[in-house]
């Protein structure tokens, strides 16, 4: 009877969603694109005086105009989506990797939570996150379209300046969000969204019940992640430091860094340290053992994967197929993975005696989550720098977290997300070479860095790394220690020795071979 008043309930939420949120805006695309997007592209944006002139004066060059303009925002469209799929596709990577890295007995488990939190994490950011994070933004110019609707930002006052907190338009992307360019924002801006809530499952993999999980993937992305990501990318205070405060162009994050990979890897920090770690993982000595992945090559073609989908991940950022810094992107992102994939096994190599290849496997990630960032605005050479920096940034931290905070992350998500999405973040502010960002976040003049003339870019970055732990990190440990105490959130000790495919969700994931079930 119970289960049967939810589905009831959750059926009339979205009734009431569609009845309640009925617009009208150009959910056929018909009326995107036009002369205003020619005309206007190079100066300011022409007046409706300026459009009848032209229709009067010039008609065929009115004409003319009319249909290159809707060609140049479908580019826009159709460039946004492929690199969004791509994105999606990571999905499978992170799936890969997080198994790979982690016990047998345990994989069909992990492969579930990798799996539904894409499902999870997109209802729940449908239902509310899409609008705390993306409902105040104004307009999104690259994109074209209706996205000028989402003008519904909450604002306080502070100091005698605007600080806008979070999005109040487009809750079930329905009403003035049933338009063309804003559902095209919305499938891109989702799958980042989902990058985040993933990161978590791999460092609290292998003790975790299931259903706590589907409560924490329907948390992060309809709260936490949407409001810091808002502060930064849907027109918030943190990105209105520059125009406020005078620092640089505010906080930046061309694509993610913090917005997307620290937020995950302190979500991941406050979890993996509310629910402990793994039976054996330390020995009585606070010494830690070693509990080796079960399936390396997976854990590699994840990583491959993963890099494959993060061309759509920086790139894809632009949301503009006509900005051609993308090939700059592309390249620095491509150049920092290498970079940071030989660095850490430099590093292994040098102090431990062997190039450890999931430590290769992770530094690869810890390039590209570091140059997530700074990739728009770097050249090469300190694109390759950064890269190498999280490299060996990546092996001090998992040893940190491990010997040190004594906390067990079975795939070293903490490191790899946490620590150099703050790198990346930093970066920024160090190496931007002031060749590209002009006029961004209503500031003149291109970015620059502190290595080319300009501290205060450095000093916004600085805000926004510690902004990034003290929110994410007290939003998400209290959340967890709260939900530990309705719902238990680690499985039972039997479970854990035994391995929590079929106690958790119902399956083996290698029923015809035999697997270790202890680890003493």
């Amino acid at each position: 009877m119970k289960k049967g008043l939810v589905m009831l309930l959750l059926i009339m939420m979205l009734g009431l969603a569609v009845v309640t949120f009925a617009g009208e805006p150009d959910p056929s695309g018909a009326k995107t694109g036009g002369a205003a997007d020619v005309v206007g592209a190079s100066s300011n944006a022409p007046t409706a005086d300026d459009l009848k002139n032209l229709a009067v004066n010039e008609p065929l060059a009115a004409k003319l105009a009319d249909v290159v303009g809707h060609n140049k925002i479908a580019i826009n469209f159709v460039w946004t989506l492929v690199c969004g799929f791509l994105v999606m596709f990571m999905q499978a990577g992170f799936a890969l990797a997080e198994t790979g890295f982690t016990r047998a007995k345990n994989a069909g488990h992990t492969m579930a939570m990798n799996m539904m939190v894409y499902g999870i994490g997109m209802l729940g950011y449908w239902v509310c996150g899409f609008a705390l994070q993306m409902g105040g933004v104004g307009g999104v110019a690259t994109l074209g379209g209706g996205t000028g609707l989402l003008d519904g930002e909450f604002v306080i006052k502070l100091f005698g300046k605007d600080f806008g907190l979070f999005g109040t338009k487009g809750f079930f992307l329905s009403g003035v969000t049933y338009d063309t360019a804003i559902f095209a924002l919305f499938l891109f801006q989702m799958v980042f969204m989902d990058t985040t809530a993933t990161i978590p499952t791999g460092a609290m993999a292998e003790r975790w019940t299931f259903k706590t999980f589907v409560i924490y993937g329907f948390f992060i992305a309809m709260f936490t992640y949407p409001i810091y990501a808002n502060w930064l990318w849907g027109g918030g205070w943190l990105s209105q430091l520059g125009k406020n405060f005078g620092l640089g162009h505010g906080t930046l994050d061309f694509a993610g860094s913090s917005v997307v990979h620290m937020t995950g890897g302190v979500a991941a920090l406050a979890g993996a340290m509310v629910l402990g770690p793994r039976l054996g993982k330390f020995k009585k000595d606070g010494k830690p053992n070693a509990i080796p992945g079960h399936h390396i090559p997976m854990a590699v073609l994840g990583c491959f994967i993963l890099a494959f989908g993060w061309f759509g991940f920086n790139a894809g950022s632009t949301l503009a197929g006509g900005d051609l810094r993308i090939g700059v992107i592309a390249t620095n992102t491509m150049l920092a993975s290498a970079s940071g994939s030989l660095f850490a096994m430099f590093y292994m190599w040098i102090f431990y005696g062997k190039p450890d290849i999931s430590m290769a496997a992770n530094g690869m990630l810890a390039g590209l989550v570091a140059i997530t960032a700074p990739c728009a605005f770097v050249n090469s050479v300190s694109a390759v720098l950064i890269g190498a920096i999280a490299g060996v940034l990546l092996c001090i931290s998992v040893f940190f977290v491990e010997r040190v905070l004594k906390i067990d992350d079975p795939v070293g998500a903490i490191s790899v997300h946490g620590a150099n999405g703050a790198w990346g973040l930093l970066s920024l502010g160090l190496f931007a070479d002031g060749t590209y960002g002009d006029g961004l976040n209503g500031v003149e003049n291109t970015v620059r860095g502190l290595f080319y003339g300009n501290a205060s870019q450095f000093g916004a970055q600085i805000v926004g790394v510690l902004v990034n732990f003290i929110f994410v990190f007290v939003v998400m440990y209290v959340f967890f220690k709260i939900l530990d105490k309705i719902i238990p959130m680690r499985v039972a000790e039997d479970v854990e020795i035994e391995g929590l495919d079929q106690a958790e969700v119902a399956v083996t994931a290698y029923p015809d071979f035999s697997v270790h079930k202890t680890q003493i």
